[in-house]
């Protein structure tokens, strides 16, 4: 076996502990937005029967699973994404709570894509769902939600795109089109293929008068949200369905406005995404420095049903935890934590192992991060050392010293040092900042 042999699956990364720390910090905003917002946390299983998560994820996600045979004969897969898992628990073990819920789920996703900036085969989200309520107080949520997150998460600048899925469900279903052609019509439209899913549309045998609705439609879009809206009712008129949704689009717009929630949006009126089951309103945050979405979602008003459980509307989002960590060193928007005082405990000699043992646990008992010298190094050598890693301080437990119950503190940074009782140790410690 040759080193190669020994390397990360394609698609798959390992993260160092600098890169592992600004995930987990991003993580930890995600769960405290779940927090803010009553969204209660679950844990659900990465490998999910294959039955359940192809069922409506759309052809895309589907030809993208990493699917296999468990030792039983089963079917399986890795997640692809949560909300199917999420469903699958509401339409059974909770389907006698009271509604709505709110359920927050974190943890790693699978998709056979192929690798490239930001993309990859194992990949982290948050997920937030919304189920039980159809308003449009649950849609404006969702979004508000997502900006507070990609707010206290440190980004600077960031854009919302905005759709309805029943605008364009709307049209193709009056024009007698069936599930299948929709879905692969905006399939189409989800990879901006407008052309080839206008040629399709034809081939399905849909009205001059589609064609002509559905091409305005793909070009009307802008930030001017209640306009855009506007325009896209005088193009749809005729057209009951897509009417009602564009006035549901207003309506979670004009609720957003009004929540004084300050965020850029756009409204595309030919947006589509790569899932099936979206039946409202979608959403894909973005910022300008990536041409990937940070994350994505919408309403999706029959998927609990189909997982056999009542009829629910639920409206849902995924945040990329890693795109958003992307972004965020892209804008050099990381907030610099208050940082931990970092110490290496240092005994000068063989026979005072155990009190640097004991003097570590007393630094650690007040919340400070201390490492004790475990290479047997003389002192000189491990103040290098700790120089070398940027530590902070190193505390020198020293014969002389320990008699009159002191150590020695040397601060790493000024390179000064003095003796302290140990009792003032950690008050010394924490006292000064290495700016």
């Amino acid at each position: 076996m040759g080193t190669s042999a020994f390397k990360t699956v394609r698609g798959m990364r390992d993260f160092l502990p600098e890169q592992a720390k600004l995930m987990k910090y991003i993580e930890g905003k995600a769960r405290r937005v779940a927090e803010l917002y009553g969204y209660k946390e679950i844990i659900t299983p990465i490998v999910e029967p294959y039955e359940l998560l192809s069922a409506k994820a759309g052809e895309e996600v589907r030809s993208r699973m990493f699917v296999f045979k468990d030792l039983g004969g089963r079917d399986v897969a890795l997640r692809p994404e949560f909300t199917a898992s999420v469903a699958r628990l509401v339409a059974t073990t909770l389907k006698n709570e009271p509604k709505p819920f709110r359920l927050f789920c974190v943890g790693s996703i699978y998709r056979y894509d192929e690798p490239q900036k930001g993309r990859y085969r194992e990949f982290w989200q948050s997920n937030y769902e919304l189920m039980g309520s159809d308003k449009p107080e649950a849609d404006a949520e969702i979004l508000m939600l997502t900006n507070s997150l990609m707010k206290t998460a440190g980004l600077k600048k960031y854009c919302f795109k905005i759709g309805h899925v029943g605008i364009l469900r709307g049209i193709l279903s009056e024009e007698k089109l069936d599930d299948r052609a929709q879905n692969a019509i905006l399939q189409l439209m989800d990879k901006k293929l407008y052309e080839d899913a206008l040629r399709l549309v034809e081939h399905s045998g849909a009205s001059k008068n589609c064609l002509t609705t559905l091409r305005n439609l793909v070009k009307l879009k802008g930030s001017k949200t209640l306009e855009v809206v506007e325009r896209i009712k005088e193009h749809v008129e005729g057209y009951t369905k897509a009417m009602d949704a564009a006035e549901n689009l207003y309506e979670i717009l004009k609720l957003i406005l009004e929540s004084r929630c300050e965020v850029d949006m756009n409204v595309e009126a030919g947006f589509a995404r790569g899932l099936e089951y979206y039946t409202g309103m979608i959403v894909e945050p973005s910022v300008p420095e990536l041409d990937i979405a940070l994350g994505g979602g919408g309403r999706y008003d029959r998927l609990i049903e189909l997982f056999g459980g009542e009829p629910t509307p639920a409206v849902g989002i995924a945040h990329g935890i890693d795109r958003i960590m992307l972004a965020l060193q892209l804008q050099k928007g990381m907030e610099e934590a208050e940082e931990e005082k970092t110490v290496m405990v240092i005994p000068v000699k063989e026979a005072l192992k155990g009190e640097a043992l004991k003097t570590s646990q007393v630094l650690r008992d007040v919340g400070i991060s201390a490492e004790v010298e475990v290479m047997g190094r003389k002192v000189a050598k491990a103040l290098e050392d700790a120089d070398r890693r940027k530590m902070d301080y190193a505390v020198i437990i020293g014969e002389r010293e320990l008699k009159e119950g002191a150590v020695v503190i040397r601060n790493l940074l000024k390179r000064e040092q003095k003796t302290v009782k140990i009792e003032k140790m950690a008050e010394t410690i924490k006292g000064r900042q290495r700016s």
